[in-house]
């Protein structure tokens, strides 16, 4: 398999913790989202080229190139957006389970993980942000740092329930806490205030420790530009 991937992608970032859990062998194919646009012959940001244009329409990561034994004979190559690959993913690697295995549960797991995957990201994305920059004269800091604190309030209120546990359903990780890291990143990265979301922080801390989420973690990717000097 191959990923296609940028190294501060929430969305990328899910689908890594994902098959570094399952113990998935995947190449990592790094895009640089913030090149500046193409002029003059120059590359521009490399999700706007036509040949990943062709694997992702919108021109978003993550993108998942199946082995040619799992697309043999199928239309399908590539899977874009990033709870259908980790759908796929528990589908066709079950074990280690990222799903609980009663109804129930799995539907609370995919609650939580769509306030964050629907609710709260998209707000924050890069090219939400830069349409709101350029076509409004917006402050992108301020929004991001509402809708971020807006989204993690509820995410806290929803999950701070008796069905809670060690993460955020019960006592496995789930698609809910490879949902959840990826977002406190971001709300770190905007200044958001944490205090509050002690369930959340409760969850990440939980998480922090687990190999997966070490070796998929933002600042452990190889495209991580190094952190400027003194």
């Amino acid at each position: 398999m191959k990923l296609y991937d940028y190294w501060r992608s929430s969305s990328a970032w899910r689908v890594r913790i994902a098959l570094h859990w399952k113990g998935i062998a995947f190449e990592r194919q790094a895009l640089n989202l913030l090149a500046a646009p193409a002029a003059a012959g120059a590359p521009g940001s490399q999700q706007h080229e036509a040949s990943f244009r062709a694997l992702n329409p919108l021109g978003q990561v993550p993108v998942l190139e199946l082995d040619a034994q799992e697309s043999a004979g199928s239309p399908v190559g590539h899977l874009t957006q990033s709870l259908a690959i980790l759908e796929y993913l528990e589908e066709r690697y079950p074990q280690p389970p990222l799903l609980p295995p009663d109804r129930l549960s799995r539907a609370r797991v995919r609650q939580l993980a769509l306030m964050i995957v629907s609710g709260i990201q998209p707000l924050h994305n890069l090219t939400t942000t830069e349409h709101l920059k350029t076509a409004v004269g917006g402050d992108p800091a301020t929004w991001n740092r509402h809708f971020i604190s807006r989204g993690l309030s509820a995410l806290e209120a929803a999950a701070a329930s008796p069905g809670s546990g060690r993460f955020l359903v019960g006592d496995a990780v789930t698609f809910a806490d490879v949902c959840l890291i990826p977002q406190l990143y971001a709300a770190r990265r905007f200044s958001v205030e944490l205090g509050g979301f002690p369930t959340l922080l409760r969850a990440e801390a939980a998480c922090a420790v687990l190999p997966a989420f070490i070796a998929a973690h933002a600042d452990c990717q190889s495209d991580r530009p190094p952190a400027p000097g003194p």
